[in-house]
């Protein structure tokens, strides 16, 4: 039974992914070599790992035991490298971050690129999720450190304040709404046409699910990978959008749009830094847990 490194990432980049394909893209593997070393690694272990569906893949009992101890594994390999780092001339530590949408593209990008200037020889894996997929994984063992709402049950975690935002609707300045109440519940608005973000931004289907939710389909116009993009054809008239507040009070000092806050429970954004153990987590990772806080 002889697995390496590759192997072991595979897998969990499979299991959190949910998808082969998937899976070998984020580990740059061409589709066929992915297979062959799934199927080779339950051949040697003698037991399945994946039930395969049209849909994607889940994994059996052993290949939940399977990922535990490749999770830590690979966690004692990226420690191991963190630790040589320092007598070397490359990277000396790599952090793990999972954020939702509005904390990836609002708040992180500034209080990242502060830390990276101030430690040169790091590196940060940022990757955007939804933010009860991130406590599941923060609680596994996937990543260092998570960003989530406050909305979402943080079990177990160890939790830290990180920022406050809400979701408003944007339309533009003739719109009919634009001057109008001065809250709005989002399944008032499923009428109109939206701008909206990239189908596979955490953001756009957490809006799905709320307007499946009310019974209605999110009438989905175009879709476009940022927020400020969003703005720019919400001015246009294209359609209507949702957006944090901190984007649509700068998108207005130079575009004719209007915002309008969402009166929904969901649309308050309180905003946390999680973690499985503040005292597990690597010298580094504490200390960029402790620049999100204060930054």
């Amino acid at each position: 039974m002889r697995f390496d490194l590759t192997d072991l990432l595979l897998f969990r980049n499979i299991a959190e992914a949910g998808s082969i394909t998937r899976g070998a893209e984020r580990s740059n593997l061409a589709l066929a070599a992915a297979s062959t070393r799934i199927r080779q690694m339950e051949e040697s272990l003698g037991a399945a790992l994946l039930v395969r569906r049209r849909q994607g893949v889940s994994l059996t009992q052993p290949g939940m035991t399977f990922l535990q101890h490749a999770r830590t594994l690979l966690d004692q390999t990226e420690r191991l490298q963190e630790d040589m780092g320092r007598y070397t001339d490359g990277l000396a530590g790599h952090i793990r971050v999972l954020s939702n949408t509005n904390a990836l593209t609002e708040f992180l990008p500034e209080a990242l690129s502060a830390f990276l200037a101030a430690h040169p020889h790091v590196s940060v894996d940022l990757e955007e999720r939804l933010s009860g997929e991130i406590v599941g994984l923060i609680a596994e063992g996937a990543a260092e450190i998570g960003i989530v709402a406050g909305t979402v049950d943080r079990g177990a975690l160890e939790t830290f304040p990180f920022r406050r935002d809400r979701f408003v609707l944007v339309v533009a300045q003739d719109h009919p709404l634009a001057g109008g109440e001065a809250q709005i519940p989002f399944a008032t608005i499923l009428d109109h046409e939206f701008v909206g973000l990239d189908r596979s931004s955490a953001l756009q289907r957490f809006l799905a699910a709320k307007a499946a939710r009310a019974g209605r389909p999110l009438r989905l116009r175009v879709q476009l990978r940022s927020f400020d993009g969003v703005c720019r054809l919400v001015e246009c008239g294209v359609g209507v959008g949702v957006v944090p507040e901190t984007t649509a009070q700068r998108a207005k000092r130079i575009m004719k749009i209007a915002a309008i806050p969402l009166s929904d429970a969901w649309a308050e954004r309180e905003l946390f830094l999680c973690v499985r153990s503040y005292a597990g987590l690597t010298p580094l990772a504490r200390e960029l847990v402790n620049h999100l806080q204060h930054n």
